[in-house]
This record gives structure tokens, C-alpha cells and sequence, in this order.
């Protein structure tokens, strides 16, 4: 008997025993491969030519014709199909070339969510669609770190997609799509009860699979920059899934980290700290690297919403270097100081590098420069406002203050922070790195009758603007006085006017919001009527009818 004769028996015994674990312990891809897949090889090449493969499905369907029909009586020809790709695999795969190993890879992983959708039998191969899974994400992300191997990639798909507004889909892209065919069959599993958990409470069939998935989708898609993606990731997660809680810890804290970054991308701070923090609390205290990662996220977040990160947490293993980065920033902040501001955020500052690398410089400049904004009108206050009288005037604050104040700030910055041409490179909030004069418009019918105006000085209607968004947003509380050039707070009588005057950022934001994250399934959800129900109509009486008796 060959050696894949005996290999095919020992699969069968396995399908008998329904062992998916075990099935995938036999189905081995990387290498160095053991000895007895050398074995396998070597007859495979001897037996059977190059791109013909008849011999090998006729010997699988006769040495697994046990296993051709399902428990259930229907046919089960897709993991025959797999299993003769796999051995096609074996014999043709050459791991020098990476590009056409990641094809045959895919290619393979494809046959294998085939097999997995067989309502008895699927959930026997599920750890090895996983096992698979993972190996494409990893030699994905490893070949799109080579663009010198996949430059011809890309160039065939250019030449392919012809119109350069079409979205050409990357090899990181393709294997997520892959991927994800595995978390829908997963997602869509219909066997059990509705809640989709088993008499232990635990996930049932299929849907022990949903998270381990989604989270390799979602590495890939973050990796490739395609959120759109990853949002339908979510949906269909929020939608359908059991709640998070039923999955292993491992699989929460991935999918929670991922979770938080989408919402942070798309500026919703609050739900993305809600969603960090509970990965960070659920992570294994020793896995540094993943505290780490989460912990750069959930510190951001909660500096944008007023929130700063406390010695204690700066003192935490994973936290080793993180105080040289965000604390220069909280103390800016608390400072109203906008020159530091300005240029601890520089793109010439290292600071600024390291956050733009991360994605994180664009939301700290946008979103902070408000609450600099914010405490820079208090330290005002402070130093010079009108505290209210006997007379019944109330509170206020003087704009014209604010103003001289703001401005010998900002000339500081312009002088710690000067291109050649002595301009500050973040001025007023916006990039400059060339020659001011190429960004001052002039009408061509007025030009040489009107002289541009200096935009780096700040104006009377400027701070007026800021103070008016600030009273907008709930960040301030009064009302500008555009006569008297003043902010007037309002409410001073019951308490004090610095309390009642500048609130607390973090509670005005969380008096905005609610605690839902969506994409989250924190609890099992209601089975709540709908269309398509069978409702029984015996004995219903028509409306307005009177009861009998």
C-alpha cells in the first residue's frame, strides 16, 4: 500500500470521529514538512504529470467513498474536490516563488470554504479554513512589504482596470475577500437554536469560527487601508453574531482593538474609547505588544475627548516611552498654550512623524487645537476677567484679552517654529511649506489695487469666531457680546462662575452620547416578530367587537 493510500485511510478514520482539529494536524502546508509529506511528494510527482489531476480525484472518491455521502444523505463532493487540490498543492508548490504560492494558497483556501458549507459535515474542516486562513493573511502581508515582488501585480491591474477612477483591489484586498467567504458561512450557520449558542452557552457549529474570521478580515483590511470593508465586517456582525462575551478573551481584545480603530478613523471618539478599554482590560496582563498597540489608541481618544492619561497608567510596562509623547500635549493643553501646541505637533518635530505614522497626528491637531482653544479663554479668565458684582452684571470675559494674549503666543510660535521664509509651518492651523505668497489669492481684475492681509496675525473676528464655536459646542457657557467685545457668562448666580462658565469637557461630551457601540454585541439579543412569521388567527375576533359573556 502507498504511502497515500494509507495517508487517505487515515483521513477517513478521522471523518468518521468527525475530529476537526486532528484533520487539520494531517493537512500540512508549511514548511519544512515532515518526512512523510516528502514521502507524499515525491510518489505524487512520480504517479501523477503536472496540471493533471484525474488519477488523484479518482483515488480520493475510491479510498473515501465512506465519506462521499453525508450524514445527512446528501453528498458531500467538496471536500473530495478539496482534498485533491491539496495534494495538487503539495506537488506543485515551490515557496520561492511567493507570488504563485500565495495564488495556489488561495486558490486552495477557496475549495475549503466550499467544504465548509456542508450543513453535517463542515464543521469538521473548520480548523483547517482557519489554519489556512491565517497563512494567507500572514504571507499577504508579508509579500505587500515586498513591493519588488508584486510590482508586476500591480501593473497588470492597471493595465486591466484601464480607467484610472476605477478602486483596483490589491493582493492584501483579494485574500481578505477570500477570507471573509469563510466568516459568512460561519456567520450564516442555521443549525441549533436561535440564539446560536449551545446547551453550555457556548457558540454552536459553524459560528465557533465568526470572530477568529472577522479578525483576520479585519487585520487585512487595516492593513490595506479599506475600511468601507471592515464596516460591512461590523454590520454583519451586529446583526447576526451571539454576543462577544461567548468567544475566548483572545478573540475579544482583537476584535475590540480593531472595533476601536474604525471608530476612531471615523471620529467617534467616545464609542472608540469604549471599545478600547474594554480590550485593554480583557488583554493578558504579559502581552506587552498588544497592550501597547491598544493603549496608543485608547490614550488618543480620551485626550481628544478632555480625558488625559494618568501617571499611574504611564507607568505600566506596555506604557514604557508613551509619556515623552502624550504628556507635552496634556500639559499644552491644560497650559491653553498654543505655541507648544503648534510645535510638539510639527511635521519637523519627531513627534509629529511618529503620530503621523499612526494616523493619529490629523485627529490630535483637529480635535485638541479646540480644547487649547477652550483653556486658553479660562487661563484669560483667570488672569484678568470680570468676576461680577453687586449690581447685577454678570461674569464676562474680555475678548480684546483673549486677543493680546493669543497673539504673543502665536508670534512665539513663529519664531520656534520658522520655515526660511519665517513663517511658522503649522500657522493658524494649516500646513505651509513653501513661499507664503503662493498660497494668497488675489482676483486677477484687483490685482496691484488691493493688498493681501498677513494671515498669521490672529484678528478681533477670529477669537470672536473660536469663543462663538466653543459656546456651540457646549465647551463654554454664556454668550459673545459683539458690542462690547466680551463673553458673558450666564448662570453665575447658583454657582460659581468658573465652574458654570467652562464645564468639564469629558462630562459635556459623555452628557452627549450614550453608551451603544455599534458592531459591539454585548448580550444576547430579543427574537422580536416580523414578517414572514406564521401567527394564529383561531379565535381572533374582528376590531371593535365586543367580548363575550
Amino acid at each position: 500500500m502507498s504511502t497515500i493510500d494509507q495517508f487517505l485511510n487515515e483521513i477517513n478514520q478521522i471523518l468518521r470521529t468527525k475530529n476537526g482539529q486532528k484533520l487539520n494536524d494531517y493537512l500540512v502546508i508549511e514548511p519544512p514538512l515532515p518526512h512523510l509529506y516528502t514521502v507524499i511528494v515525491k510518489e505524487l510527482r512520480q504517479s501523477s504529470a503536472s496540471g493533471r489531476q484525474d488519477d488523484l480525484e479518482a483515488k480520493c472518491k475510491k479510498l473515501l467513498v465512506e465519506y462521499e455521502e453525508g450524514d445527512t444523505g446528501g453528498s458531500w463532493p467538496a471536500f473530495t474536490s478539496f482534498l485533491v487540490q491539496y495534494f495538487v498543492f503539495l506537488r506543485e508548490v515551490n515557496v520561492d516563488h511567493l507570488v504563485e504560492t500565495h495564488d495556489m494558497l488561495k486558490a486552495l483556501l477557496n475549495i475549503c470554504i466550499l467544504a465548509l458549507s456542508d450543513a453535517s459535515m463542515g464543521i469538521v474542516v473548520l480548523p483547517t479554513v482557519v489554519s489556512f486562513s491565517r497563512t494567507l493573511a500572514r504571507l499577504a502581508i508579508g509579500l505587500d512589504k515586498r513591493p519588488d515582488l508584486i510590482a508586476h501585480l500591480t501593473q497588470r491591474e492597471s493595465v486591466r482596470g484601464g480607467d484610472d477612477t476605477a478602486e483596483r483591489v490589491t493582493l492584501v484586498e483579494s485574500s481578505a475577500n477570500v477570507i471573509r467567504e469563510a466568516f459568512k458561512k460561519c456567520l450564516s450557520e442555521r443549525s441549533g437554536n436561535a440564539s446560536g449558542l449551545d446547551s453550555n452557552g457556548k457558540p454552536d457549529g459553524r459560528r465557533i469560527g465568526i470572530y477568529v474570521c472577522a479578525n483576520l478580515c479585519l487585520k487585512l483590511f487595516f492593513h490595506c487601508r479599506k475600511l468601507r470593508s471592515a464596516e460591512q465586517i461590523f454590520g454583519n456582525i451586529y446583526s447576526q453574531s451571539p454576543p462577544l462575551p461567548k468567544f475566548p478573551a483572545s478573540q475579544r481584545v482583537t476584535f475590540l482593538y480593531y472595533l476601536g480603530r474604525y471608530l476612531f478613523a471615523n471620529n467617534h471618539f467616545y464609542r472608540a474609547q469604549l471599545a478600547l478599554q474594554a480590550a485593554y482590560d480583557q488583554c493578558h496582563s504579559q502581552a506587552f505588544k498588544q497592550r501597547r498597540s491598544i493603549l496608543i489608541y485608547l490614550i488618543t481618544s480620551n485626550i481628544v475627548l478632555g480625558r488625559f492619561p494618568s501617571f499611574q497608567l504611564l507607568q505600566q510596562p506596555e506604557a514604557i516611552g508613551l509619556s515623552d509623547r502624550f504628556l507635552p500635549i496634556c500639559q499644552a493643553i491644560r497650559r491653553g498654550d498654543l505655541a507648544t501646541f503648534r510645535i510638539f505637533l510639527d511635521l519637523d518635530n519627531t513627534n509629529g512623524d511618529w503620530f503621523l505614522k499612526r494616523r493619529l497626528l490629523l485627529p490630535l491637531r483637529n480635535r485638541c487645537e479646540v480644547l487649547v482653544w477652550r483653556s486658553l479663554a479660562r487661563k484669560t479668565y483667570l488672569l484678568s476677567g470680570f468676576r461680577g458684582d453687586s449690581t447685577k452684571r454678570a461674569p464676562s470675559l474680555d475678548l480684546q484679552d483673549m486677543l493680546v494674549l493669543a497673539s504673543s503666543l502665536e508670534e512665539h510660535a513663529q519664531t520656534q517654529t520658522s520655515t526660511p521664509n519665517g513663517r511658522n509651518s503649522f500657522a493658524n492651523g494649516h500646513f505651509d511649506t513653501s513661499n507664503a505668497q503662493q498660497y494668497v489669492y488675489v482676483d486677477p481684475d484687483l490685482e496691484g489695487e488691493v493688498d493681501p492681509e498677513d494671515g498669521s496675525l490672529l484678528t478681533m473676528d477670529e477669537i470672536e469666531s473660536v469663543v462663538a464655536s466653543l459656546i456651540n459646542q457646549s465647551l463654554l457657557h454664556g454668550y459673545v457680546s459683539h458690542r462690547y467685545l466680551r463673553m458673558v457668562i450666564t448662570g453665575a448666580k447658583t454657582r460659581p462662575a468658573l465652574e458654570i462658565g467652562f464645564p468639564n469637557v469629558w462630562n459635556v461630551i459623555q452628557a452627549k452620547v450614550d453608551g451603544e457601540v455599534p458592531g459591539w454585541v454585548k448580550e444576547q439579543k430579543r427574537v422580536e416578530s416580523s414578517s414572514g412569521m406564521v401567527v394564529n388567527l383561531k379565535g381572533a375576533r374582528p376590531a371593535g367587537a365586543a367580548s363575550a359573556g
